[in-house]
C-alpha cells in the first residue's frame, strides 16, 4: 500500500508544498523551463532556418557544423566549468552565446556567422551541462525531503522540462509562420530582420528568469570538488570506465543524428520543396507539438529503467517506419496530400524525439547520480558531436544516403540500449 501511495506521490511531484524558508525545488524546474522556453523558442526557430535562408556558400549549412564541432570540443571541458561556478551561473553564462548568434544573422556574413557559432558552441556546452546537473539536483533534492521515488521524481521533472522545451518549436516556428513571407518558388523571404529582433526580445525575457533562479547548494548534493588538473580529468572520463556509459553513447549519438536530420535535412530536402521556405515554420510547429505531448507523457509512465526501455521502443520503430518509408516509396508531391505528408512525417518524428529526451536525461540522473556534471557533459559531447557529422554531410551526400546513415544508426543505438537493460538488470539481481 505504501508502495503505491509513492508511486501516486511521484506521479506528480511538481505541486508538493514548498520546504519552509525559499523556493520549493519543483518552483525552480518551473521557473528553468520557463527560461528555456524563451530562449529556445527563437534558437530554435533560427536554426531550423539556418540551411533555408542563409544560403549562399551553404553559409547557414556550414556555421551550424562550425557550432556544433565547437559544442562537442568544448563539451569535454564543460563539467569542471559548471561545477567551479555553479549550475546557475552556467545557465546565464551560457545564454550569451545565444543572443549573440541571433544578432549575427541579422548581418549574416562569413564574418559574423563564424565566430558568433563558435562562441555559440562554447556557451552550449555549458548551459546544457548546467541544465543537466540543475535540473537532476532539483529533482533529487526533491524526492528526498518529499519521500519519493528517484526514479519516477527524475522522469516526471524532465517530462516537464523537455515538454516545455519542445513547445519552442511551435511557439517560435509559429512566430516564424507569421513574419516571414515568400513564394514557393524559393526566391528570398521578406520580414527576416523583423524576425529576428522578436527573437532577441524573447532570449532577453529568458535570461531575465534565468537570474532569479535559486542557487543549487551543491555541497549538499555531493558535488565533487577537484584540487589538480589530474583529478578534474579523471572526474571528466570517469564515466566512459563505466561499462553502462559506454552502452548508453549510441543511444545518445542516435538522439544528436536524428535532431540534426530535421533541422538539416527535413527541413532543406522535404518540406521546403513542398511548402516553401515560409511553410518551414509551419512543419516544425506541428513536429514541436507532437514532441511536447511525447515529452510530458513520457515523463509521466517513467518509473524505471524497464518502462523508459518500452517508452524508447515505441519511439524506435515510429522513427524506423519513416526512415523505411522516405527511403523506400516518398517522393514529393503536389496537392493538398503532397502538401499533409512532410506534416505527418514531422509529427511522428517529433514523438520520437520527446521519447530520446525525456528518457536519457532521467536515465544518466538515475544511473550517475555521483558524477551528473560529467554524465552531461557526456551526452552534449556525443549529441553534438553526431549533430556536426550531419551539418558537414548534408550538403555532400545524397537524400538517400543520409537515409541509409540514419537507419543503420537507428538499429545500431537500439539494439545497444537493449543490451544496457540487460545489464543493469543483471546487476540488481546479484546484488544482494
Amino acid at each position: 500500500m505504501d508502495a503505491h501511495r509513492d508511486e501516486e506521490a511521484a506521479a506528480s511531484p511538481l505541486i508538493a508544498a514548498p520546504p519552509a524558508g525559499g523556493r520549493s525545488h519543483a518552483a525552480d524546474a518551473h521557473l528553468l523551463s520557463a527560461a528555456f522556453l524563451f530562449v529556445f523558442s527563437a534558437y530554435s526557430a533560427a536554426q531550423n532556418l539556418e540551411t533555408s535562408v542563409n544560403t549562399e556558400g551553404d553559409l547557414g549549412t556550414v556555421s551550424m557544423g562550425i557550432l556544433y564541432t565547437s559544442f562537442t570540443l568544448f563539451s569535454v571541458a564543460a563539467s569542471p566549468v559548471v561545477t567551479r561556478i555553479g549550475p546557475k551561473r552556467a545557465l546565464v553564462v551560457g545564454s550569451s552565446g545565444y543572443v549573440l548568434f541571433i544578432l549575427a544573422n541579422l548581418v549574416p556574413t562569413w564574418y559574423t556567422m563564424v565566430p558568433a557559432s563558435l562562441y555559440l558552441g562554447f556557451t552550449a556546452s555549458i548551459i546544457w551541462v548546467g541544465q543537466g546537473t540543475y535540473l537532476t539536483s532539483a529533482a533529487l533534492s526533491h524526492a528526498r525531503e518529499n519521500n519519493l521515488p528517484e526514479g519516477p521524481t527524475l522522469g516526471s521533472f524532465n517530462g516537464e522540462f523537455w515538454g516545455m522545451f519542445a513547445s519552442t518549436q511551435v511557439i517560435g516556428n509559429l512566430i516564424s509562420l507569421a513574419l516571414l513571407r515568400n513564394g514557393k518558388d524559393g526566391g528570398s523571404v521578406t520580414g527576416k530582420n523583423v524576425l529576428f529582433a522578436v527573437f532577441l526580445g524573447c532570449m532577453i525575457v529568458g535570461i531575465v528568469l534565468m537570474c532569479l533562479l535559486s542557487k543549487r547548494d551543491e555541497k549538499r548534493d555531493n558535488a565533487p570538488t577537484h584540487s589538480s588538473f589530474g583529478a578534474m580529468l579523471k572526474y571528466i572520463v570517469a564515466p566512459l570506465k563505466d561499462r553502462r556509459m559506454l552502452l548508453t553513447i549510441p543511444l545518445i549519438a542516435y538522439s544528436g543524428l536524428q535532431q540534426a536530420f530535421v533541422w538539416a535535412i527535413f527541413t532543406k530536402s522535404i518540406v521546403t520543396p513542398v511548402l516553401g521556405i515560409s511553410g518551414v515554420g509551419g512543419a516544425m510547429a506541428i513536429y514541436g507539438a507532437a514532441d511536447v505531448v511525447c515529452s510530458l507523457i513520457a515523463g509521466r509512465l517513467t518509473s524505471g529503467l524497464h518502462s523508459a526501455a518500452f517508452i524508447v521502443s515505441v519511439g524506435a520503430i515510429l522513427q524506423a517506419v519513416v526512415l523505411f518509408w522516405l527511403l523506400l516509396f516518398y517522393s514529393p508531391m503536389s496537392g493538398l496530400l503532397g502538401a499533409a505528408i512532410p506534416l505527418f512525417i514531422g509529427a511522428l518524428w517529433g514523438v520520437g524525439d520527446g521519447v530520446l529526451n525525456t528518457q536519457l536525461s532521467a536515465l544518466l540522473g538515475l544511473l550517475f547520480e555521483d558524477v551528473k556534471e560529467a554524465a552531461f557533459a557526456q551526452l552534449k559531447v556525443w549529441q553534438s558531436g553526431a549533430i556536426a557529422v550531419i551539418f558537414f554531410l548534408s550538403p555532400n551526400i545524397t537524400l538517400q544516403a543520409m537515409l541509409i546513415l540514419m537507419t543503420t544508426g537507428l538499429f545500431i543505438s537500439f539494439g545497444s540500449f537493449m543490451f544496457l537493460t540487460l545489464v543493469v538488470e543483471k546487476s540488481l539481481t546479484v546484488r544482494p
